[in-house]
């Protein structure tokens, strides 16, 4: 098996004057990824690696960069799945905490659970040694002159503070060279989403999914509709009947298209190694790299799709 990883960076409006941050973020994570794979050859240890690089990195929304609620607060999303067992762990609405997939990941091998939320994932982060940060902490840019005007003004609802309408929803996917697979993805979600407003990033089936007998996907987009879509599932059940990854990305963003009139974009990786992708938003940041070779990070125009 060719190991390797597939990341994306969001899809949506991204402002051309931060496709170069999106591409260097991507960059950074890849090179991450590669180094892990090439010290332990595990998907897993990688994929958390990846996903931890893309959360520090300020241009996406999770981690450190996550918009703020309609409250004033950041409340992330997060969940990662091995495809060896099938075991996942997320995490939803989560406050305060710097690396919300770690939390992640703790859930899925300190509990017997798949998803914490709200003021219990925070409980549980905190029990498993995490450190709190302020919510300014995670906040940089607009969103941070945001926090400031809601906190002399109280908390009111201010608009147009976007231009356009950010997606910087990260994921990845890794594969080894065992064939061992594992996805993920993190999210501060939407700019002025309700207060424990949850969308599709943690939930198994719906932002990620991975099978080491099939492949494994991550999504980023509108959230309700690749909820309401279960769009990893749609993918995966594309690759189980045989499509590669870049078709059975395609085969899952029609019938979101079709049936619910959404947007989103899909990274994949298939059971033999090759990578594909699609969206139907006006730009997505996706990169692909082998464990020993950089292939591309970059932010690509509707109607692009590829395969590797």
């Amino acid at each position: 098996m060719r190991a390797s990883i597939i990341v994306h960076g969001g899809a949506w409006d991204i402002p051309s004057a931060l496709h170069k941050a999106h591409e260097e973020g991507m960059a950074r994570a890849l090179k991450t990824g590669q180094k892990k794979l090439a010290e332990t050859d595990d998907a897993h240890r990688a994929c958390l690696a990846v996903l931890t690089v893309l959360e520090n990195e300020p241009v996406f929304d999770a981690g450190t960069g996550s918009f703020l609620n309609a409250g004033g607060e950041v409340e992330m999303d997060a969940g990662i799945m091995k495809g060896e067992d099938l075991s996942a762990g997320a995490v939803a609405a989560l406050k305060n905490i710097r690396n919300p997939i770690l939390v992640a990941e703790a859930v899925r091998v300190h509990t017997q659970h798949v998803l914490l939320a709200g003021q219990g994932a925070y409980d549980f982060a905190r029990e498993q040694g995490f450190k709190r940060v302020e919510t300014e902490a995670l906040l940089t840019g607009r969103e941070k002159e945001r926090y400031r005007i809601l906190k002399e003004r109280g908390k009111v609802r201010i608009k147009s503070f976007f231009e356009k309408k950010p997606s910087d929803t990260v994921g990845a996917v890794v594969m080894d060279s065992h064939g061992r697979m594992t996805a993920g993805t993190t999210t501060g979600g939407t700019p002025h989403k309700m207060a424990g407003r949850v969308g599709d990033v943690p939930v198994p089936g719906s932002g990620f999914y991975a099978d080491n007998r099939y492949g494994a996907v991550s999504v980023t987009g509108w959230g309700e509709g690749i909820l309401r879509a279960g769009l990893a599932m749609r993918a995966m059940r594309a690759l189980e009947s045989g499509a590669g990854a870049a078709e059975a990305a395609g085969e899952a963003l029609r019938f979101l298209e079709e049936r619910i009139k959404g947007e989103a974009g899909i990274i994949v990786l298939d059971a033999r190694g090759r990578a594909g992708f699609d969206f139907n938003t006006p730009y997505m940041a996706v990169g692909y790299a082998t464990v020993d070779n950089m292939e591309y990070a970059t932010v690509l125009g509707e109607g692009t799709s590829g395969s590797k």
